[in-house]
């Protein structure tokens, strides 16, 4: 997506298993399966003195997520709807010191030339976001609130996901996230936490 873009913005990502001497200038959250900008993450994320600014990277725009943003000391929020040329002219404000929030309704559209893990098998950037929380062992009720989804909706969404990648149980669905990528790598996420 953001290869047109090489001569403005270079996008490292970090081995876990090597020591980082370096400082990043923008530190880019996807909140992906992960908790969301309300929760602790963010403010660690914000504390590491290896990252000079942090930027949240999202579809979901309830209002509560970007004032707990901004409140963590997040320099940016940004919708995983922009097209490359509007993110590459954030991330080049937001280096430049400005602090950039997108418009964006509560659950954003997504963008044409988006990827995420199970697209190619049919399900939605949604979707997708659930499975890969119940394959961290995440139960419905948990589901919901790191989604801000309702449970009724969650287990609507749980349904439609279990369809599509033909599965009948939640241990299924499971093996079939880890099987396919589902699984978070803890071992870089406990790696930015932790500092220099």
């Amino acid at each position: 997506m953001l290869e047109p873009y090489r001569d403005r913005v270079v996008i490292a990502e970090l081995d876990a298993n090597e020591p980082v001497d370096d400082l990043v200038d923008i530190a880019l959250y996807d909140s992906f399966a992960q908790p969301e900008s309300d929760a602790a993450e963010i403010g660690v994320l914000v504390a590491n003195p290896r990252a000079r600014r942090v930027v949240v990277y999202t579809w979901n725009f309830h209002p509560d997520l970007v004032a707990s943003a901004r409140d963590k000391g997040a320099h940016g929020y940004l919708s995983k709807t922009l097209a490359a040329r509007e993110l590459v002219d954030a991330l080049e404000a937001i280096h430049a010191g400005e602090n950039v929030t997108t418009e964006g309704p509560p659950r954003a559209k997504v963008a044409t030339g988006l990827d995420w893990p199970g697209r190619g098998e049919g399900l939605t950037d949604r979707e997708s976001e659930i499975l890969a929380l119940i394959t961290q062992g995440k139960s419905n009720a948990e589901v919901a609130a790191l989604t801000y989804l309702s449970p009724n909706t969650v287990k609507s969404y749980i349904r439609t996901t279990y369809r599509k990648i033909g599965v009948a149980s939640r241990s299924q669905a499971v093996l079939w996230g880890v099987k396919h990528g589902f699984v978070p790598d803890h071992h870089r996420i406990e790696h930015w936490r932790g500092g220099p």
